[in-house]
Order: structure tokens, then sequence, then C-alpha cells
């Protein structure tokens, strides 16, 4: 049964200290039943996973798997191919550092991603001469997938995209890059972090090969976790981030047999209560419902996006809702974005993001330097949003008259 609003808001401490929440695309605040879920792990069955017989391990380790199994479910994947990480960060570097990508093979990506979606091929063009390829040229900064296809060669290995934006809130057609990707039979991995809990994501209708996540954002789960989606035939093809206790059948001095993935990744003593945490998360947003999340999401966005009639202000990217996550980037005239930011907090415990968030190549393609940044989740009220408008326009009317 669909949760209300107001039942999430209730599941949610940190929103009874009155602030009006407005920072959801960097973190989504932690809602009880997940907090207990991890309490439970300390309070019950405080125990490592997967080396031991008494019954602590062994429950410690079901609750762990299971949460793969509940991951699985959020995207239309199989447990298989769930691979746990601390963030999407590690998730992507774990694809560039386990690829055999070497000299000579293309990576091609785009001018808009996140910092973690480009340093880590910056990493790779420097270290073993992979050839990186970077496109885009839209204003709202939306992806074309013929710019892809015409940087395409033949020792073209990998696309990389994310989903949606989280500088200026861009859904990008994924699908279509998706497919573009298969028909040239290279591997296409997808940055969902704004996207993972926020709206419906399926990996096959997306047809990608690797999709990395948070879970500490649209899935409302803990910090320090997240995951990495490796297709069942691709997962072989990834050498594990880290090495050591955990992930071995045998070893000998000079060699060592090693678990079949996805424990392969599973090196050291993992983040147990916060996967298990990551998986009652994944119970919770599938029990509110994706659908309405997105929904709701989309409406709440529409009305912050009133801000763009105020002449003072300019809102970034597209004004097709169809194209837009729940991120509105914005900037007034004659302030900078941390003025803006602080003065929301000031005036009504409004909590925004300002500065370039992690995307300064974006910001270039823009000439700006940054934005102020607000982004919803399905437990925010009209009311908020509408305090956001009212303020940002209270605001922009008093710059004008300066």
């Amino acid at each position: 049964m669909t949760k209300s609003v107001d039942e999430v808001r209730a599941d949610i401490p940190f929103l009874r200290t009155g602030i009006i929440y407005l920072d959801n695309a960097a973190t989504t605040p932690t809602p009880e039943p997940v907090i207990e879920a991890m309490l439970s792990y300390y309070h019950e069955f405080s125990a490592n996973v997967g080396r031991g017989l008494h019954r602590a391990t062994r429950r410690a380790t079901e609750e762990f798997e299971a949460a793969r199994e509940k991951v699985a479910r959020v995207i239309g994947a199989k447990p298989s191919e769930i691979i746990f990480t601390k963030n999407t960060t590690e998730a992507i570097n774990i694809v560039a550092r386990g690829l055999d990508l070497k000299k000579g093979d293309k990576v091609i990506t785009s001018l808009f991603e996140h910092h973690s979606n480009l340093l880590p091929w910056q990493r790779l063009e420097k270290e073993r001469g992979v050839r990186l390829e970077v496109v885009g040229s839209s204003k709202e900064c939306l992806l074309d997938p013929v710019e892809f296809e015409v940087a395409m060669d033949k020792n073209t290995r990998l696309i990389t995209t994310h989903h949606v934006s989280n500088a200026i809130g861009s859904i990008q057609p994924v699908e279509e890059i998706g497919k573009l990707a298969r028909d040239h039979e290279v591997l296409y991995l997808v940055d969902a972090a704004q996207s993972v809990g926020h709206m419906p994501v399926d990996v096959r209708r997306i047809g990608c090969d690797f999709l990395a996540a948070p879970g500490h954002k649209g899935l409302l789960g803990p910090q320090g976790t997240g995951f990495l989606y490796a297709r069942e035939d691709k997962i072989f093809e990834l050498e594990p981030l880290l090495t050591g206790g955990g992930i071995v059948e045998d070893v000998e001095l000079h060699g060592a047999k090693l678990v079949d993935p996805p424990q392969l990744f599973d090196a050291g003593t993992p983040n147990i209560p916060g996967i298990i945490g990551l998986g009652k998360a994944c119970e919770y947003v599938m029990d509110i419902g994706i659908d309405k999340i997105a929904e709701r999401e989309k409406k709440l966005t529409e009305r912050m996006l009133v801000i763009g009639k105020y002449s003072q202000v300019e809102v970034y990217g597209p004004m097709n809702l169809n194209r837009r996550g729940g991120v509105v980037s914005f900037n007034i005239s004659g302030l900078g974005p941390h003025e803006v930011a602080s003065m929301l907090d000031e005036l009504a415990k409004i909590a925004i993001r300002s500065g370039h968030h992690c995307a300064q190549p974006t910001f270039r393609h823009l000439k700006i330097n940054g934005t102020a940044r607000a982004s919803v989740h399905y437990f925010n009220l009209e009311t908020e949003v509408e305090k956001f408008v009212e303020l940002v326009g209270q605001i922009a009317r008093e710059m004008g008259t300066l």
C-alpha cells in the first residue's frame, strides 16, 4: 500500500527540526524504519558476514545478501548482478579500474557529467593512454545520441553518461544511447545517482552494461552505501578494486583462487549495517511506489519553476517537465549562489545547495561559475515549495530595486 506524504514525513526525524529541506540531490534524510534496521543489526546480530557458523553471523550474512535482492528489484536486475559499494564514485571507479582498457581504446563521455564520471577516465587517459572523447553542445545540457555516434570509431570500448544531471536536472535519453551502444557492440555505463529512487529505472530497458547509484539519495538510505549493477555476462570481465580477506577459496604463497562475483567485490569487512539499511530503504521506497514518487516530484518541480517568472532570476536546463528531474538550478542577478543559499537559510530555514555541484565543465559550457540549486523528494510539501518560490521572488525584487 502506498505510503502517504504525511506518513513518510512522520517517519523522518530530521524534518521535525522545522527545516525546509530542498537539498535532496546532495543527500536525503533517513526514515526511522531504515535507522531501526541498522540498529537491529547492532542490537541483535552484530557479527561479521560470511566468516562463521554461529547464529549471529548466519543472520548477518542472510540480511546482507537479502539486501542484494532488494536493490536488484528496484532496477529490474538479478541479485547476482549487484555489487555493493560505498557510493556512486566507488562504483564508477570499479568499472574504470576493473575493465581491461588499454592504450588506444576510446571512452566517450559528456561535458555535463559529475566529476565522479570524468576524473576516473582522465586517470586512465594519463596512466594507460586511453583516449577520452567528450561530447555535448546543448544549452539545456541535454545529450544528443547522434553526437555519440559521430564520436565513435572502431576503437571505442565504452560510453558513459549520467541519467539525470545533478547540476541542471536534465533527464538524458539513456535508452537511445543504450541502443546505440548495443548496435555498435560498445559497453555502456550509466551514472544513475539522481534517478534511482526518484523515477522508474529498468536496466533491461536502458540496455546498459553497468549502472552506478548511491543509497543515500533517491533511495532514502544511509550515507556510505551504494551499488554497481554489472550485467550478468559482463561482471566476470571486471577485476575487483580491492583484494584480500573474505573473497578467497584457496591461497598459496604466490597465488590465490578467488570466489565468483558478486562476492568477489566484498573484500574486507563491508559496511554491514549500512547495507542492511540500504536493503530496508529499497523496501521503503517500493512501499511508497516509485511511480508515485516520480509523479509527485514532477508536480513539485513544476511549482518550483515558477521562480523563472521573475526578471532577475535565470533558471537553467529544459523547461519541459518530461526532460527534467526534481532539480531546479538558478541564479539571481546581482547575487552569488552562496549568498542566495545563505539568505534562504537565514530567512526561513530553507536548505538548498550552491556552487558548481562537482560539475565545473557544465558551468564553463554555460559561461557561469555556478548556481543555487533546489531539489525535491516525495516528502516535500507544496507549502514548502511555495515558501521557497515566495522568498526567491522577494530576494529578486529587492535586488531589482537596488
